[in-house]
Formats: C-alpha cells, sequence, structure tokens
C-alpha cells in the first residue's frame, strides 16, 4: 500500500491513536531515489529496525507523520522490502497533486530524517495456487511489485494496474510468468474511471481460474469485486479484495468482504 490520498488514520479527527500490541521504532532515512513522476522510494535503517519483519505483500506499517498544527497523523504503508542482514526498510511513497502530510513529508524527506513506524501487526498468509489475477492502482503498485517478486517459479500471473501514464509505469521483475497489462487515465482523475472494470470484463474464463486480488479505491475495489463474485460467478474465497483509499474521503481504508 502506499497512499494516493491520505490513508487509515487511527484515532479521533485523523489523528494518531497508540494501538496495543503493535511495536513501534524510530527509523532514519538512508536513502532516496525518484522511480517515476508519480513515486518516490525511501530506504529507512538504524538501530531501531532490528527485530523488523515482514512476512507478507499484503503486511502494512504504520507511518506517523507531524502536521503543521504540531499534531501527528497515521498512514498505512505497504513494506516494498525489508533486507534484515543490512537492516533497512524501503517503502515506495506515491507522489499527487494535491499533497497530504505523508506525501509532502516524501517529496522533501532527506538522509538523516527520521520517522515513526509501527507495526506489521500480522501477516496473512499468501494462499497457494498455480494462477494469479492481480487488479490494482498506484497505491497498489508496492504491494503488486513485492507479491510478484516472491511468487515462485511455474506461478502464472496476469496484473492490470491502471496509472496516470507511461511515464508512471515501473519495471516488474518476477520467476513467474507474468503477463502486464497497463492502463492509463491521462487527463482522468484517480477514482473516477472504468479502465480496470473493462479490462476485468473482457478477461476469458480460464485467467479468472486461481486467486485474485484487488486493491484500489474503496468503491471500485468493491464494485470489481461485485462483478467477479455475482456476475463471474467466482467464489468469494477467492477474491481477495481491499480499499486502500476513497474519493474524497480522508483516512479511508477497508477489506472488503461478503
Amino acid at each position: 500500500m502506499s497512499a494516493l490520498f491520505p490513508a487509515s488514520p487511527r484515532g479521533v479527527g485523523g489523528l494518531a491513536a497508540p494501538r496495543a500490541g503493535v511495536p513501534r521504532r524510530t527509523g532514519e532515512v538512508v536513502a532516496v531515489k525518484t522511480i517515476s513522476p508519480a513515486m518516490r522510494r525511501i530506504v529507512f535503517g538504524g538501530p531501531e529496525m532490528e527485530g523488523f519483519t515482514s512476512l507478507a505483500p499484503d503486511d502494512h506499517v504504520k507511518l506517523f507523520f507531524d502536521t503543521p498544527e504540531g499534531e501527528s497523523v497515521a498512514r498505512d504503508y505497504t513494506p516494498r522490502r525489508f533486507d534484515a542482514v543490512r537492516g533497512e526498510l524501503t517503502i515506495d511513497f506515491v507522489l499527487h497533486r494535491h499533497a497530504g502530510p505523508a506525501s509532502a513529508w516524501a517529496e522533501a524527506a532527506r538522509i538523516g530524517q527520521r520517522l515513526s513506524i509501527g507495526g506489521p501487526r500480522g501477516s496473512r498468509p499468501v494462499p497457494p495456487t498455480d494462477r494469479w489475477l492481480l487488479i490494482g492502482d498506484e497505491t497498489a503498485l508496492p504491494s503488486i511489485a513485492r507479491r510478484l517478486e516472491e511468487l515462485p517459479l511455474g506461478t502464472s500471473v496476469t496484473a492490470i494496474i491502471e496509472i496516470a501514464d507511461e511515464a508512471a509505469e515501473l519495471p516488474l521483475s518476477t520467476p513467474a510468468g507474468l503477463h502486464l497489462l497497463w492502463r492509463h487515465r491521462r487527463a482522468a482523475a484517480p477514482g473516477c474511471t472504468r479502465l480496470l472494470d473493462q479490462a476485468i470484463e473482457s478477461l476469458d474464463a480460464p485467467l479468472l481460474a486461481g486467486e485474485i486480488w484487488i486493491a484500489t479505491e474503496i468503491d471500485t475495489a468493491r464494485r470489481l469485486r461485485s462483478h467477479l463474485v455475482e456476475e463471474r460467478q467466482i467464489p468469494r474465497a477467492r477474491v481477495h479484495a481491499a480499499g486502500y483509499w476513497r474519493l474524497g474521503e480522508a483516512g479511508a481504508h477497508a477489506r472488503i468482504e461478503g
């Protein structure tokens, strides 16, 4: 997860609130790299990263950002990678025009800065399957990229990803057999197109035969899951959907079930 709009604060008014049992540590910025016009990669290290673990591409950590009002807000992000030998955590941040506290921090981040990191709280195991369909937007790219890297040889995977344009595409590597479909929304705003709907509706049945993972804007994710379950008759247990943000609403995040 990489927040496109403010996502998942916990507490009154979007302010960060402590959560029992969730480890919290301070990470120090050790590397910063702009990997596309829409995304910045920041690596955190330091002695407090010892003992950090992230076992699944669905994991998320909470990053805590100070606001101009002197308060702290939390945002959810997917650990893009954790190097246990070096004790370094990589997070990919989506950059957007109307920067909230997380995007603004990422744009200005410099080596030596520190940030409070909470979690991950726990890991969901990846279901065993030889076929995956991955569907998402920019906010899902870190999780999709990590999942692709970790899939075993012999797996077949189709990934459908909506982004702004060709400049926002990232190289994705995997030992699996990958069929990659980028969908460019051009001048349209995030969360306002039907590009993912159209792509899914055009898929042949064999591509829907394995596990399906969706992460995008909440209403879009709910609509895509409904189409797959109700119209394409995919068993609910095989369609794993989450909304990483909601159009026009700060602090939205939801696992979509039912």
